[in-house]
């Protein structure tokens, strides 16, 4: 599925927004007619009475119930899913609209309310909702009267008892018609800043992304709302997980505000081993920027929800990765013990950058994930897929064990994510602003070799305080090939610096080299460290 449907299905319900932007590239019983349930009485019960029987609920229930069907031969869920649902077209299953009054919580002076995504389309695997109120959960039931069919072509269709909702969204009192975030297909789940931008999703777990089979989608297939008091500022819910190699039990902690930020507690319990697990996932797009023109004959200057991934290492070094839409599959590993934190971010916020006056780019959100437990061993993992327009999800990153998960062990991992146009821990150092490439060599010089320019801008920091006459020194590595012509010069439009080298790879060589660089001032690191992944492409070497 692409990323452009989901993102479409968000936006449409929350403001009525159509050709908005998409998500995750990873790809019975008669009851009465829905045109007849739709038309019914405005006292129709309201979800929270929707089931009569309660069940006592908490957490550690729910990481004994994920322990249990670990411990147990998978078997998926299956539900009976009406035909008429399931071979809707985007246009009629959007025009399915839920009933504003029939909102979870509507009318009780609540701050929060939460709103509920119809199944059909390509959201055939509905999950099951709870409300849970003093430890008691009672299932919310589907029923025809909380959405507006009028236009949806669904006149004849059967709904089927039991048969759940393709998600949910949640909203804040201060502004009851807008999203403060949405969990929608698999284990995805995406929040705005305050400017109420979507951008980037989350996901709950990511298991064997980026190898070469297919990768493994855990899926949230029970969710428990848990009733807030009324002056409630946070919401709590919880969620189990299920997919064929692992099961997991997970608590959300949701604060809106400028800066939304969600604590994440998860529990897992690996069914078998697992080659790659992936904690606290993050998962965005990048089509093209400065250090990649992939798509030239776009008017657009640049199109991504995301910049780069920064890192902030358990030694304490900021590091900056700008995001790249290879020619194939890319994988990078960064080895740490403890991380302090890792996200994906979009730094530019000039308008001017992107030129897209209806998706705005440049009010995409950021999302920072800060561990609140000791990690141990492992990697910050980064997936780039190449990417054929804008419409696909093509950017994954995610802390990876160093240890491969085994069955009956349980694994345990808090986090508190950061959704806003700005991270809440940035380095005092300078930071990496632009990044961009082209042809190397001595320009009015004929050329003698192939080579590849990278320029690089940092600013912020203590840049501005350095005298003209104080050397800065640019430090710089690379895996293979020579480093030529390197430089770092004040760049006055920015009160920053400008650091420029050439790549010389070895000749007919076209394996990826790994760069770094950071400036210093008599040993003393002045930026943050830019890393990048470069792979020479032999259209690049008759430029």
């Amino acid at each position: 599925m692409h990323r452009r449907d989901a993102l479409r299905a968000l936006l449409t319900f929350a403001a009525g927004v159509a050709r908005p932007r998409t998500l995750a590239r990873f790809g019975g019983a008669a009851l009465p007619q829905l045109a007849a349930l739709a038309a019914g009485s405005a006292s129709a019960l309201t979800p929270s009475r929707a089931a009569a029987n309660a069940d006592a609920f908490d957490f550690a229930q729910l990481k004994g119930r994920a322990r249990a069907l670990a411990a147990a031969p998978y078997q998926p869920r299956v539900r009976p899913f009406p035909d008429a649902l399931r071979h809707l077209d985007w246009d009629h299953y959007q025009a399915i609209r839920f009933r504003d009054r029939r909102a979870l919580w509507a009318g009780d002076g609540l701050r929060f309310q939460v709103k509920f995504f119809h199944p059909g389309w390509h959201y055939d695997k509905p999950v099951r909702i709870d409300e849970l109120v003093d430890g008691r959960a009672r299932e919310i039931a589907l029923d025809a009267g909380m959405f507006d069919y009028t236009r949806s072509a669904l006149t004849g269709a059967w709904l089927q008892s039991h048969l759940g909702f393709a998600g949910f969204r949640v909203l804040f009192h201060t502004d009851p018609q807008r999203d403060v975030a949405a969990f929608l297909g698999a284990s995805y789940f995406r929040a705005v800043a305050g400017n109420g931008q979507y951008g980037l999703s989350a996901r709950g777990l990511a298991v064997d992304c980026g190898l070469a089979r297919p990768e493994e989608f855990p899926v949230f297939s029970e969710f428990w709302l848990e009733r807030p008091k009324p002056d409630a500022d946070t919401l709590t819910l919880y969620a189990l997980l299920e997919s064929k190699n692992v099961s997991g039990a997970y608590r959300f902690d949701l604060q809106p505000g400028p800066t939304l930020s969600m604590n994440v507690s998860a529990a897992l319990y690996p069914r078998a081993p697992i080659e790659r697990l992936g904690i606290a996932p993050l998962t965005s797009m990048f089509f093209q920027g400065d250090s990649d023109r992939r798509a030239d004959a776009d008017w657009r200057p640049q199109i991504h929800d995301s910049d780069g991934l920064a890192m902030w290492s358990g030694n304490g070094e900021w590091i900056w990765r700008p995001l790249a839409n290879p020619p194939s599959l890319r994988f990078s590993a960064y080895q740490d013990q403890t991380p302090r934190g890792f996200g994906l971010l979009q730094r530019d916020r000039n308008f001017d950058h992107y030129q897209d006056d209806t998706a705005f780019y440049d009010r995409r959100p950021s999302a920072w994930v800060e561990p609140r437990s000791n990690w141990g061993k492992g990697s910050i993992d980064l997936v780039e897929l190449p990417a054929e327009d804008e419409t696909v999800d093509n950017i994954v990153a995610f802390w990876n064990p160093a240890d491969t998960p085994q069955p009956g062990q349980e694994l345990l991992f808090d986090y508190r994510l950061y959704w806003g146009t700005t991270t809440p821990f940035r380095p005092g150092l300078a930071e990496v602003v632009a990044t961009r490439d082209g042809i190397g060599g001595v320009v009015g010089q004929k050329r003698s070799h192939f080579s590849w320019r990278f320029v690089i801008d940092f600013a912020g920091g203590n840049l501005p305080l350095i005298g003209k006459d104080v050397k800065v020194e640019p430090v710089i590595t690379a895996s293979r090939g020579k480093v030529e012509i390197a430089s770092a010069r004040p760049l006055a439009s920015t009160g920053g610096y400008r650091a420029m080298f050439d790549v010389r790879p070895p000749e007919g060589d076209t394996a990826p080299v790994d760069l770094r660089l950071f400036l210093r001032v008599d040993g003393q690191p002045l930026t943050e460290t830019w890393l990048y992944q470069w792979s020479p492409r032999e259209e690049r070497r008759s430029a």
